[in-house]
């Protein structure tokens, strides 16, 4: 009996050309639906996005958070987009594979909120069909040390996913002067439980309604978006059990952290004294070093507005405040 043959997967239908599409329109296709670079956020392995970030774009709520500037030149997404050609063109020089912009969003054939941008179509080859460019600076390549990140993994798979390839390739610019190139497999399994998870958040912005939100950084920001002004209410969560354990366990953790800070800087201030006038000091377990830092001369703000106070109301600047989440 001959063994039953899996069906291959279906190529990906061409939402929408971007040949003409300004930035903006380009942000308003990308809301109708999750894309290859939403793929580990929506699922909440994302080490610089939350699911609830994300969620505030999707739904578009994001006009307060920050923004990356594409124009700023210290900005990542800058050097990323400028250096992506070149990624392309010693990808090719490397392997000998010809590549192409698809310059088009790839719509998957049975779940139309699955969409795709990829960076280039790998040509005239039988194992690989996609090419994803990355650069990484001096910081980011660490995350680079074992192979192609988690994140950038789901990125990938979740273009093959929609593509209905077989194997994408992986070209990173590590802090602008190696290159590394890495192959991902298509993985069914893999590709079937990153949709499940990916439709449970899309139902999250369907229905209009937050995901919960986790410890993260970008969470902090995005909650802060969502709900910038206090109303002067106090709510009562007495008889929410789920909530008060919560309540419990936070101020636990608050003084388990207070005693740990206490001991850390018992244990730092029998090491500076024993150190003295010493620079660097070794350890069995490692090193540590008390330099001094260099001077730095800085104005003076509080002397030059008490010696010129007129200043301040010819060159206001007001700073936004911001919600405190505080123990009473």
């Amino acid at each position: 009996m001959q063994p039953q043959q899996q069906p291959r997967p279906r190529p990906a239908l061409r939402l929408v050309s971007t040949n003409t599409l300004s930035r903006d329109e380009w942000l308003q296709v990308r809301r109708r639906g999750i894309g290859s670079s939403d793929a580990a956020a929506s699922v909440g392995l994302n080490p610089y996005q939350s699911q609830l970030e994300l969620w505030l774009v999707k739904t578009g709520r994001d006009s307060n958070l920050p923004k990356d500037d594409p124009n700023d030149e210290s900005s990542p997404m800058y050097w990323g987009t400028l250096l992506e050609p070149i990624v392309a063109a010693h990808y090719t020089k490397r392997t000998g594979l010809r590549v192409r912009r698809v310059n088009s969003v790839l719509q998957h054939p049975e779940h139309p909120w699955l969409l795709a941008n990829i960076d280039r179509e790998v040509l005239g080859s039988s194992e690989v069909s996609v090419l994803e460019c990355k650069t990484a600076g001096i910081n980011g390549a660490k995350l680079w040390r074992e192979g192609v990140p988690e994140y950038v993994q789901l990125q990938v798979q979740h273009q093959l996913a929609v593509t209905g390839k077989a194997a994408a390739d992986v070209a990173v610019l590590l802090g602008g002067q190696e290159l590394q190139v890495h192959r991902v497999v298509r993985d069914d399994k893999l590709i079937a439980r990153l949709i499940e998870l990916e439709a449970r958040f899309w139902a999250y912005v369907e229905a209009d309604t937050p995901p919960p939100a986790d410890g993260s950084d970008s969470a902090a920001q995005a909650l802060q978006a969502l709900y910038p002004y206090d109303n002067g209410a106090t709510v009562d969560f007495k008889a929410d059990t789920k909530l008060s354990t919560t309540f419990s366990d936070w101020l636990s953790i608050r003084a388990k952290r207070e005693e740990l800070e206490q001991q850390e800087a018992q244990c730092k201030a029998t090491l500076q004294q024993a150190m003295g006038d010493a620079t660097r000091a070794e350890f069995e377990a490692g090193a540590v070093s008390w330099k001094r830092s260099k001077d730095s001369t800085v104005l003076d703000v509080e002397a030059l507005l008490k010696a010129q106070p007129e200043l301040l109301q010819k060159y206001p600047k007001t700073r936004p405040g911001s919600r405190r989440f505080t123990l009473l």
